[in-house]
């Protein structure tokens, strides 16, 4: 591809202290962020959790209420939005109809009185993969085909930072797909910093060399894809970011290697360096996949966690897993996943079980201990309502 003609590196962008207040409520709170130069960024969170806000505050089309964001260095705060080194993709794509496909995406070259704004167009729509379209209008063009265009349009200003908005929400989830790792392509290639706000987990762990979880205004946990999926450190993480079975209970044991956590009269283990907390009341969780479902009660055995006995209560078929809910007295529902290695359930419906799994795959929560599943559950609606 055109690597060479791309070669300008995107920009590091930092906001110090930012936050926005609108009238009756705080959109963002006290937000300190760093963002590599060259790397894709995804600020992933639910609606109304402040991360449109803060994409609109970095390209200037709101004014922070205090807090500084500069881009490269540079102080860009009180910087008007056209002078700012950004461009923006939204996920409507807002093309020009009457204009080709070659016109969009020169447009912007054209009014700023760049040279070869064609010749640079033309660049720009090979990369995307979509010059042989270049003469025709946008309505003749198909959803993920306008997006890869509003996409040129944006890459070929070499903006040392692009924003995209949710831009694949419009798209049916087989081509979103394919877009995400379109998108991911791109970036590498053309070397720009990407910041991409979406609700969709999938879409930033795609995507993203990081992710910036955020719930009401502030980010509750930032790091890698796997990092934040295999070792959450709050209750709205570990339920956002894919689903978790959450228990609470006292700690009574502490050691080097391991920590035993009493909950409903059955001890759990936790490896200490994945628990936040190592003393008092704690939340420990498992992820659903983790969990082996069985038919008989197992023999004890180090390293294994065993819960049980229980009753399936549900059992839902998604293709590659099938989902089992299992009812365990004291303990509550539990969710299992189980890969769909032969046709049909392992277990129906009513099917005495025990669930189990490696002590290494536990995980404990920085923050106050949740009762149940259900009421995870009830804090990250809650979340998402805010």
């Amino acid at each position: 591809m055109a690597r060479g003609l791309f070669a300008e590196s995107g920009a590091d962008l930092e906001l110090v202290g930012v936050r926005k207040e609108f009238p009756g409520f705080t959109a963002v709170e006290q937000l300190d962020l760093t963002i590599a130069a060259g790397t894709f960024f995804a600020l992933l969170g639910p609606s109304g959790c402040g991360k449109t806000t803060t994409l609109r505050l970095v390209a200037g089309l709101e004014e922070p209420t205090a807090g500084r964001i500069l881009i490269g260095g540079a102080d860009v705060t009180d910087t008007k939005p056209f002078r700012r080194p950004v461009n923006t993709v939204f996920q409507s794509y807002a093309l020009f109809p009457h204009m080709s496909v070659l016109e969009n995406v020169a447009f912007g070259l054209r009014r700023r009185g760049i040279g070869d704004p064609l010749g640079k167009a033309h660049t720009a729509l090979q990369l995307v993969e979509l010059d042989h379209l270049a003469e025709r209008k946008p309505a003749q063009l198909s959803g993920g085909q306008q997006q890869r265009v509003a996409l040129a349009r944006a890459v070929v200003n070499r903006p040392a930072l692009l924003l995209l908005d949710e831009p694949l929400g419009a798209l049916d989830l087989k081509l979103r797909r394919q877009m995400q790792l379109e998108l991911k392509n791109i970036q590498t290639e053309v070397g720009l910093t990407f910041v991409h706000v979406t609700h969709d987990q999938e879409e930033a762990m795609t995507m993203a060399d990081t992710v910036a979880v955020m719930n009401k205004g502030r980010i509750e946990q930032i790091g890698a894809p796997e990092e934040l999926y295999e070792l959450p450190r709050t209750s709205f993480v570990a339920n956002f970011l894919g689903q978790s079975n959450l228990f609470a209970g006292e700690v009574v044991e502490s050691g080097d290697a391991t920590i035993g956590v009493q909950a409903a009269g059955r001890r759990i283990l936790v490896p200490t360096e994945r628990a936040q907390r190592r003393s008092g009341s704690v939340t420990v969780g498992v992820r659903p996949e983790k969990l082996l479902l069985l038919t008989e009660e197992p023999a004890a055995t180090a390293g294994i966690n065993v819960l049980g006995p229980g009753r399936v209560t549900d059992v839902s078929f998604s293709g590659v897993s099938t989902q089992y809910l299992v009812e365990v007295p004291g303990v509550g529902t539990i969710i299992v996943f189980a890969q769909n290695l032969v046709f049909g359930p392992v277990v129906e419906r009513g099917a005495e079980v025990w669930v189990s799994w490696r002590v290494e795959h536990g995980f404990g929560l920085s923050d106050a201990p949740v009762s149940s599943i259900a009421q995870a559950h009830e804090a990250l609606v809650g979340g998402a309502e805010a």
